[in-house]
């Protein structure tokens, strides 16, 4: 907004001296009478003018290249995650993992065949992601939410997802053998073919999951399921899982 505007030419220095009051407020009032007279200049001075259309310009310009060249910062963004992520691949710990993925997720990027594996992923946020052949082997996801992950082909065997969110997750295909899942909420998912064998589903929620294709669950402790579809348990009894209610916590 351009502020310049002409100020009022000021009143004589007789004028302003005989309405004052007191004699020792004279060369205050002097003082400020002179830089009335400068401001008045300055007022009249279209070069001030112009200096202030030129700022509101300038900012106008920044504002244009700021937007214009914001793919550029999204695409870097993104390049540094998957540093982050790729640098620290097959080490333990965080290393930034979590808020690179997280970040990476928000921008609907494809997480597929991404390489977590034994990483400290505890509480991380991908739902909705696209885990396709993604590696979480040994990965500990405790308290993690992958609800509607798409986890097809995944290589999930002795993650930790004690008490995760997977409900709706695609689980197609994938490897889960002695995959820790106590507790976890594995409602509506997809099992199709995914190797259960060795799987720890103890107090987990698996009301209507897709279970009639699932590859294989020997040896898999069922203990305490919560919601079993109508012939789970029987079937996966029958196909070598088991009931230990003294398994390890």
């Amino acid at each position: 907004m351009i502020s310049h505007k002409v100020t009022r030419r000021p009143e004589p220095w007789p004028v302003l001296k005989s309405g004052l009051k007191h004699r020792w407020l004279v060369p205050f009032r002097a003082f400020e009478w002179l830089w009335e007279w400068v401001a008045y200049g300055l007022s009249r001075w279209s070069f001030l003018e112009a200096l202030e259309y030129l700022g509101s310009f300038s900012v106008l310009i920044a504002v244009i290249f700021y937007f214009s060249e914001s793919g550029d910062r999204v695409k870097q963004r993104h390049y540094q995650a998957w540093q982050v992520i790729n640098t620290a691949q097959a080490k333990g710990g965080s290393g930034g993992r979590i808020e690179a993925l997280q970040e990476l997720n928000e921008d609907n990027v494809p997480l597929v065949g991404v390489d977590v594996s034994s990483a400290f992923l505890q509480g991380v946020r991908l739902g909705h992601a696209n885990l396709l052949r993604a590696d979480m082997s040994a990965a500990d996801l405790r308290g993690s939410d992958l609800s509607s992950a798409n986890l097809t082909f995944a290589d999930l065997h002795d993650a930790n997802f004690r008490s995760a969110r997977l409900q709706n997750a695609s689980f197609s295909n994938a490897t889960l053998k002695d995959t820790d899942l106590v507790g976890s909420d594995l409602s509506g998912a997809d099992l199709a073919q995914a190797d259960l064998s060795g799987a720890d589903l103890r107090l987990a929620n698996v009301s209507s999951v897709m279970w009639k294709d699932i590859k294989s669950i020997k040896s898999a402790n069922i203990a305490g399921v919560k919601g079993a579809p109508e012939g789970f348990v029987r079937w996966a009894l029958q196909n070598g899982a088991i009931e230990n209610t003294q398994g390890n916590e």
